[in-house]
């Protein structure tokens, strides 16, 4: 009960932040530039900083074998989003990206952090470079309904995983950076979880909350995404044994995530529809403040 509790509270300050968001942006605080500049300070400071600071820890033979179960896993679990949401969601393409991509990012390493630790973040690396590895191809080509492939250089280029390159090589050369590198990565990361709710606040106070909650194709999107994909994956996650209990919420926390707020993104920069998008996003992450809490509760009966 102490878990739920603590998550719970951590989700309620989340949301209270969208708030600020939310009222920052229908008072002209914060503008449409300035909703885009939150962003790039996520992706090229905030989240880097979040994933480099999860690697900065000792290396250890149980470290490695955790890195290595949790890459696997991670794979398997977003296959598992895709299939599923592929099947659900055969004619609607933004559904289908939807239903398959959560938040782990801006979302997930905030409630990990909480409820484990701010190391945690090391469980869920790969499923961050896993998760953004897919959107850019698999998520892309069934917007566009084209096959696209992957260009490298953008790939290695991308924040995220130069983030993930430079993680690993901390990790496995068992270099300790200095203090004051560490303690700048670490205000730097401390961004993460106030700016993601802003944004998330900016995007409520774009959609028409009226006609949103009348939408019976987004509470299908967000069981899709917040129950259905969450409970396959506490299952998977149930029957597996051996396996690290702090690795098992992380990535079962990713898999429960809201929408991946991604996809108003690749929507708006292939002129799908951008509103039906950011509602799904939105839908999912109001709902979510009842479906994270149930999804832990329920792990932590099963795996007492």
């Amino acid at each position: 009960m102490e878990t739920t509790i603590i998550l719970l509270n951590r989700v309620i300050i989340m949301f209270l932040l969208g708030a600020v968001g939310y009222i920052a942006y229908k008072r002209g605080k914060i503008t449409d530039e300035g909703s885009k500049n939150i962003g790039n300070i996520l992706i090229f400071i905030s989240l880097p900083s979040v994933i480099i600071n999860g690697f900065i820890t000792e290396r250890t033979p149980d470290k490695i074998k955790d890195l290595a179960i949790s890459a696997l896993l991670a794979a398997v679990i977003l296959l598992i989003s895709i299939v599923v949401s592929r099947l659900v969601f055969r004619k609607d393409a933004i559904a289908s990206f939807a239903g398959a991509f959560s938040n782990p990012g801006f979302f997930g390493i905030p409630i990990i952090a909480a409820l484990i630790s701010s190391a945690a973040s090391f469980y869920v690396a790969s499923f961050i470079a896993f998760l953004n590895l897919l959107q850019w191809s698999y998520g892309v080509s069934i917007l566009t309904g084209q096959k696209t492939g992957l260009k490298l250089k953008k790939i290695v280029t991308a924040p995220f995983m130069i983030a993930i390159f430079i993680g690993l090589v901390i990790f496995f050369s068992g270099i300790t950076p200095p203090e004051i590198i560490t303690s700048t990565l670490g205000f730097c990361a401390g961004l993460n979880t106030p700016l993601a709710m802003f944004a998330v606040g900016v995007y409520l106070a774009q959609c028409n909350l009226g006609k949103m909650i009348k939408k019976k194709e987004l509470y299908l999107v967000s069981a899709v995404r917040l129950v259905l994909v969450p409970l396959i994956s506490l299952l998977m996650l149930s029957l597996l044994p051996g396996v690290n209990d702090d690795l098992r919420y992380a990535l079962l926390i990713c898999s429960a995530c809201p929408v991946g707020s991604n996809i108003a993104v690749y929507a708006q920069l292939h002129n799908k529809d951008y509103t039906y998008a950011v509602e799904t996003v939105t839908a999912s992450t109001l709902l979510c403040i009842i479906t994270i809490p149930l999804i832990v509760r329920l792990a932590g009966i099963l795996w007492m």
